[in-house]
């Protein structure tokens, strides 16, 4: 078997319930089996879609910033409650609990690195304040 280098950037990495690894675009369906390893450059609030809210129904989630400064909100779970705000540096990662509403915001451009079972994932337009 070759073994080849994979560019985290180009593709996302696909790890499968059999065991198997997949490489590959990253994926437009989220209904596959396994987990998704997805790395990517963020310049813009568009490139973490900081305008909306994301979910993940079926796993927690890996979120690390591999360079830069990012802010990782958490939205309140009661009416009333502030959002939990995690700043994130280079090398530090947080882990969003399995159904947690949850939104990332740059301070500076960012190489950020995700990991969750993609699989019932949603987006949610934020609100305005």
């Amino acid at each position: 078997m070759t073994v080849n280098r994979i560019d985290l950037f180009a593709s996302s990495v696909h790890l499968r319930q059999s065991g198997k690894i997949h490489t590959g675009k990253v994926a437009a369906d989220a209904d596959q089996d396994g987990w998704q390893l997805t790395a990517f450059h963020a310049k813009t609030g568009a490139d973490v879609h900081a305008d909306h809210w994301e979910v993940h129904p079926e796993a927690e989630e890996v979120v690390s910033c591999l360079v830069g400064k990012i802010r990782l909100y958490l939205r309140p779970e009661r009416p009333g409650q502030e959002e939990e705000e995690i700043r994130l540096t280079a090398g530090t990662a947080a882990i969003v609990p399995r159904g947690r509403w949850h939104r990332i915001e740059l301070d500076i451009p960012s190489n950020i690195m995700a990991v969750t079972l993609p699989r019932g994932s949603r987006l949610e337009k934020r609100a305005e304040a």
